[in-house]
């Protein structure tokens, strides 16, 4: 796994070791960062669920102003940090090792413009994060959230949440899945 593209272009990043994290293959994160390639300068980006940090290393390297990166697992919070300081984008980042629920009370920012989300598939995770994140003032009508989720994980149930997809892309095995707040 390697950057794709921006100041850390080429750079070999690490990966937690065992089989509770996926990284997201370079052929999917290049279609997605192309989709994404006129929203990332200069936002604000988390990266729920990340693993290495690959994803939000990825924004943060084409020009993101900074990056939020959450995980539960000490060994991908030892990993995002290593990932980080390899690549120098440390100092535009911050690291929550603790799990999703709580991390996403604790940014304070007055916007996030992109929150990408990578929970364990299958599991239903993606809909209590949605729940909650109708109750936090930085994710509003203009904060696009992208989840990646199994092919077949069914999201009919977002627009009785207050979210619309804006756009579905469908990849062999997984899927981005791209929603909003719906405006008031």
């Amino acid at each position: 796994m390697r950057v794709i593209a921006g100041t850390a272009r080429s750079l070999p990043l690490k990966t937690p070791e065992g089989l509770d994290t996926r990284p997201t293959q370079d052929r999917i994160k290049e279609t997605l960062f192309n989709i994404l390639q006129n929203d990332i300068p200069e936002c604000v980006f988390v990266d729920m669920f990340a693993g290495s940090g690959g994803i939000g290393i990825e924004a943060l390297s084409r020009g993101a102003k900074k990056a939020y990166f959450i995980d539960n697992s000490q060994a991908a919070g030892a990993c995002i940090t290593d990932n980080l300081a390899f690549t120098k984008l440390d100092d535009r980042a911050i690291v929550f090792k603790s799990d999703v629920t709580s991390a996403m009370f604790n940014i304070f920012e007055k916007h996030v413009d992109i929150i990408f989300m990578d929970p364990p598939y299958k599991n239903g995770i993606e809909k209590q994060v949605l729940e909650l994140l109708k109750s936090v003032k930085y994710c509003d009508e203009d904060t696009l959230i992208i989840i990646e989720a199994d092919l077949h994980t069914d999201f009919s149930y977002v627009s009785e949440m207050g979210y619309e997809i804006s756009r579905e892309k469908n990849y062999k095995n997984n899927k981005h899945v791209f929603l909003y707040k719906k405006k008031v």
